[in-house]
């Protein structure tokens, strides 16, 4: 069985790491048998806060070594760790009660390292097949879907709050990712909405509008105070409506 990939992007502080943390609750919750990953694929490693994770290392950290070496001459040594990070991937993920995780870091860097990049990318594909579900929380824009960093994904959400910024990203995210991802399902969800009304003349274009959260005090409160989403009350508004979407978007 093909695993599930989810990946979320859109505009930066739209809440795509609360969905994402909420995502992973859900899955651990109905399927407490299946092996579930979910991937930090933010520079800023906010999932990990989200979820109750505090990664020693990421994808990054073992790349940079291997850059490192390759700056410093020393090419031997450089594909040596290239043929090792297949096994060095498993010493940064973190096993937690029903799920693992794992931070990618930044992809890229200056200069080009073309052939280090695409070995480290396939890696990644590889561990996702050892996984039933993955939730991948993407960086805020468009860059990573242009570096084609999300490139196979079964389901893209393009998450976007009311504003007419976080509206055009998703519009422009989804353009692009059709020539560059190759996705089953695409679909939006907006999030942080204070008034549904707002969203009444909304144009997103062939996007599938999938659902609407609200804002909610339990999301602020967990936000704030550091705690993991893992444990919000089954009343918070991004779960009722998270569980509703991944019903429709045929997760489960």
């Amino acid at each position: 069985m093909q695993p599930i990939i989810i990946a979320l992007t859109g505009k930066g502080g739209v809440g795509k790491t609360s969905v994402s943390a909420t995502i992973v609750k859900i899955l651990t919750e109905k399927y407490p048998d299946k092996k579930i990953l979910a991937i930090d694929a933010d520079p800023a490693i906010g999932l990990a806060t989200a979820l109750g994770v505090m990664p020693k290392i990421t994808l990054d950290d073992i790349r940079n070594k291997i850059i490192d070496s390759v700056e410093n001459g020393n090419t031997k040594d450089a594909m040596e760790l290239v043929s090792e990070s297949r096994y060095k991937i498993y010493d940064a993920i973190v096993q937690k009660d029903g799920f693992a995780f794992l931070a990618i870091g930044r992809p890229e860097s200056e200069g080009c390292y073309c052939r280090i990049n695409s070995y480290l990318k396939n890696v990644i594909e590889m561990v996702s097949n050892q996984f039933d579900y993955v939730v991948i929380d993407g960086e805020a824009g468009i860059e990573q879907i242009n570096r084609r960093v999300m490139q196979k994904v079964t389901h893209l959400l393009l998450i976007s709050d009311s504003s007419r910024k976080g509206i055009e990203v998703i519009k422009t995210i989804h353009k692009v990712a059709g020539r560059m991802v190759d996705y089953d399902k695409v679909g939006a969800v907006f999030n942080r909405v204070e008034d549904i009304s707002l969203l009444g003349n909304v144009d997103i274009g062939e996007i599938k509008q999938l659902g609407v959260i609200h804002s909610d005090e339990n999301v602020l409160q967990y936000d704030a105070g550091g705690r993991s989403f893992i444990e919000l009350p089954e009343d918070t508004a991004v779960v009722l409506e998270m569980k509703k979407v991944l019903h429709n978007f045929n997760i489960f």
